[in-house]
């Protein structure tokens, strides 16, 4: 993100560094699922990871995989590359201040929610199938298998289920993610104590982890309740899954799976843009 390269950042490379990123991190988005979707007794992450090798084997922990990588390949492709684009465009015209990156983090996450929404659903369902009864199990053998079968199943409208939240989160991802990693590496390397490198590549992705971790948690468990929810029409949107789980469940369902959610989008943040900056730098130079 970085300015002064001698091509521009292709629409891709966002998306190619979250994949490779989710493919480390997968397991612990699997055991935040798990947390967020689990409406009984408070259980440790030891616990819940202990159940699922148990129950499922260590390949349990990558249950949904090709789900999560194909979800990022859409979701974050498109976030990137249109924040990236918007930012290109304003640079030039000279029109690049916060409130315009913050509104072109807007209009990349809500192409992003869009983008992604199959694939997520998919995600969601493949990685949380295994706490359903087995006779309501979905058994879905790959992420095309599970788009297939809902769209086949279900009517392709059901393939954007939690389209509201997801687009609220991605928005919230997008701004907070992005932006604030923006922000702060722009700060740091303003300061003169840090140069473009990897060591500022990694405080910057670290506190942009924090801040999008904590903006995105009460959306993200809205979001992951009502693509999972094995019961149609138990959520009619987005205030209304908001309003059942405040009243049911109290303000902390919100912030259900922090803990869990930051384990792994720290270092999923890091790794992504880490991996974004080493990316470009070939690319670009």
């Amino acid at each position: 993100m970085s300015s002064g390269t001698k091509k521009a950042t292709p629409f891709w490379v966002g998306g190619a560094a979250s994949c490779a990123a989710a493919s480390i991190t997968h397991p612990i988005d699997l055991l935040k699922v798990r947390i967020q979707t689990s409406q009984g007794p408070k259980q440790s992450y030891v616990a819940v990871i202990s159940s699922i090798v148990k129950g499922e084997g260590i390949i349990g922990l990558y249950a949904g995989l090709s789900a999560s990588i194909l979800r990022q390949a859409t979701y974050s492709t498109t976030r990137f590359g249109v924040y990236e684009e918007l930012k290109k465009h304003l640079t030039s015209t000279g029109n690049m201040n916060f409130w315009t990156q913050l509104g072109s983090a807007v209009i990349g996450g809500t192409a992003g929610g869009i983008a992604g929404n199959p694939f997520d659903l998919a995600n969601i369902r493949m990685q949380a199938d295994s706490k359903l009864p087995p006779a309501e199990r979905r058994n879905y053998k790959h992420a095309i298998d599970a788009f297939l079968r809902i769209r086949r199943e279900e009517g392709t409208a059901a393939l954007f289920t939690g389209l509201s939240p997801n687009i609220g989160r991605a928005i919230v991802m997008t701004s907070s993610q992005l932006v604030s990693y923006d922000v702060v590496k722009a700060q740091m390397l303003a300061s003169g104590w840090f140069q473009d490198n990897v060591l500022t590549h990694f405080g910057a992705s670290l506190l942009a982890g924090l801040i999008a971790t904590t903006a995105t948690s009460p959306v993200d468990v809205v979001k992951t309740r009502i693509m999972y929810s094995p019961v149609k029409g138990e959520y009619k949107g987005m205030i209304d899954a908001f309003v059942k789980i405040g009243t049911k469940e109290g303000p902390g369902a919100f912030f259900k799976g922090w803990l869990s959610a930051f384990i792994r989008l720290g270092p999923h943040t890091i790794l992504t843009f880490v991996f974004f900056e080493q990316i470009k730098n070939l690319v670009t130079r």
